[in-house]
C-alpha cells in the first residue's frame, strides 16, 4: 500500500565520502559584497620602485600606445567581463576601482563608454563609489571634467612628494608645481579624493617628510594614504638599491605623521590609510573585510565566493597576450580554489590591516568557519606568552600593532 514502505534516499556519494566532504569544504550561506577592479596597464614611464603590472608607453605623449588602440583594449575589457558573468549572476557591484598603470591616460569619451558598458551588464549599487587613479603628470582640467561626467566620483592622485629632489629620485614624471596644480583641479571637480604620499625616501629627513604632509594638508583632502617606500623584487630599485633612511628614522617619520594627522582630525582606520569621518575608501575596505572582487584587465586579480569555495583568479599579464586570450575566450591565466584550511590565514592577512580589528561574525561569514575553529591556536599563543611579551614591548605604537598583526598571521599559518 502507498506509504507502507519507508523510502530510502541513495546518496550520490558514499556516506563516508559525504562526511569527509562536509568537513573539508566550506558552505557559504550568502556571498559577501562584490567590487569590480579594472586594470589599465600603461604608464608614461615605469617608476623604479613599482612592481605593479604596468608597461611604459616609451613615448613623450600621454596617448595610448598605437600598437593597441584604446578602443581595442576597452572592447577586450567588456568581453572579459561578459565571460565572467556566470560567476556573479544576481550580484550587484558595490564599488569600482580603475587602477594601473595610469588610468587617467584614458580619454573621457572612452571611459564614459566603458562605464556605460559595465553598468549595462552588472547592476551598480546606487551611489556606488567609483574611483580612478591619476598621475599628476597626466592631468588636464578638461579630462578631469570628462571623468566626472562619465561617472567617476572619487579620484586618487599619486603625489608621493612635493619635494622636486625626491620626485626626481622616485622617477616621477611630475614636479611639485604640477602636483599642486593637479590637486587644485581635482578638488574643483571631485568632493571625494585621495592623495598618495610616501616617506622613507632616498635621503629624506624627518622635517622633509612632515613638510610633504603639511603641503598635502593645505588642500584639506578627504583621504590620505601615507606609506613607507619599500624595495620590491623585480624593480629597478631592487637592481640598483638607493640609500634609504635608517629604520629608526622611518619609524620616527611614521609616528610623527600619525600624530599630525590625528591632530588634524583624520581617522587612522587602516595601516596606511587616513580619512575624514565618513570618507574611508569603500573599495579598499571591502578588500580588508575579505569581501569579493572581480578583476578584469591585463594581470588583474580577483576573489569570488561561490556556494562551496572561494575562487581566486588572475588574468593574463601582457597587454598583447591578454587581448589575444580574451579574443580566444580564455582571459583567465590562473584559477584555483582556496583550501578551507587556508581561509583563516587569508582572512587575517586582510582584516588585521584594520586598526580596529574585526568582529567574530565577519570571520564566520567570510570563511564559513567558526572562530572557535582557530581558538586552540590562539589559546596556545596566549599560553606561551607569545603575544603578551610582544604586546608589552611594542603594542602602544602603530609599529607594534603592525608587528602583532604579522605575528598572529604567521602563527596561524605555522600552526595550520
Amino acid at each position: 500500500m502507498p506509504g507502507s514502505r519507508s523510502r530510502r534516499v541513495i546518496p550520490l556519494l558514499p556516506q563516508a565520502r559525504l562526511a569527509a566532504t562536509k568537513e573539508s569544504e566550506p558552505r557559504f550561506r550568502s556571498p559577501p559584497p562584490l567590487s569590480l577592479y579594472v586594470h589599465i596597464p600603461w604608464c608614461v614611464q615605469k617608476c623604479p620602485y613599482c612592481d605593479f603590472n604596468s608597461h611604459s608607453l616609451q613615448v613623450a605623449s600621454t596617448t595610448m600606445p598605437a600598437a593597441i588602440p584604446e578602443s581595442d583594449y576597452l572592447a577586450a575589457l567588456v568581453a572579459d567581463l561578459e565571460s565572467a558573468l556566470p560567476l556573479v549572476w544576481g550580484r550587484r557591484i558595490d564599488s569600482v576601482f580603475f587602477g594601473g598603470g595610469t588610468p587617467s591616460l584614458l580619454s573621457g569619451a572612452g571611459l564614459d563608454q566603458l562605464l556605460a558598458a559595465l553598468r549595462s551588464r552588472l547592476p551598480f549599487l546606487p551611489g556606488a563609489e567609483i574611483t580612478l587613479e591619476a598621475n599628476p603628470g597626466t592631468v588636464e582640467a578638461a579630462r578631469f571634467a570628462a571623468f566626472r561626467d562619465a561617472g567617476i566620483n572619487r579620484l586618487s592622485l599619486g603625489i608621493q612628494s612635493f619635494n622636486p629632489q625626491h620626485l626626481k629620485a622616485l622617477g616621477r614624471i611630475h614636479d611639485d608645481h604640477e602636483a599642486r596644480r593637479a590637486i587644485t583641479i581635482a578638488a574643483s571637480h571631485f568632493d571625494n579624493f585621495n592623495l598618495d604620499l610616501m616617506y622613507g625616501l632616498p635621503g629624506q629627513t624627518l622635517a622633509e617628510a612632515l613638510a610633504d604632509l603639511d603641503a598635502a594638508l593645505a588642500f584639506s583632502p578627504p583621504h590620505l594614504s601615507c606609506y613607507q617606500l619599500t624595495i620590491e623584487a623585480n624593480t629597478a630599485f631592487a637592481a640598483r638599491p638607493p640609500a634609504l633612511p635608517e629604520d629608526d628614522l622611518c619609524a620616527d617619520m611614521q609616528d610623527a605623521i600619525e600624530a599630525r594627522l590625528a591632530a588634524a582630525g583624520y581617522l587612522h582606520y587602516e595601516t596606511s590609510a587616513f580619512a575624514r569621518p565618513g570618507r574611508q575608501c569603500q573599495h579598499n575596505l571591502n578588500y580588508w573585510h575579505f569581501g569579493d572582487y572581480l578583476g578584469i584587465g591585463a594581470g588583474a586579480h580577483g576573489k569570488l565566493t561561490l556556494h562551496d569555495r572561494v575562487l581566486r583568479q588572475m588574468r593574463w599579464k601582457g597587454p598583447e597576450q591578454y587581448l589575444a586570450q580574451v579574443a580566444a575566450g580564455m582571459p583567465v591565466q590562473e584559477e584555483f580554489a582556496v583550501a578551507a584550511a587556508d581561509l583563516p590565514f587569508e582572512f587575517m592577512l586582510n582584516a588585521l590591516r584594520l586598526i580596529q580589528g574585526f568582529d567574530a561574525p565577519l570571520f564566520e561569514s567570510r570563511t564559513a568557519l567558526s572562530l572557535l575553529s582557530i581558538e586552540g591556536k590562539l589559546r596556545q599563543a596566549e599560553q606561551e606568552g607569545l603575544i603578551e611579551r610582544r604586546r608589552q614591548r611594542i603594542a602602544p605604537s602603530e609599529h607594534g600593532r603592525r608587528f602583532l598583526n604579522r605575528l598572529l598571521v604567521s602563527f596561524l599559518a605555522d600552526a595550520g
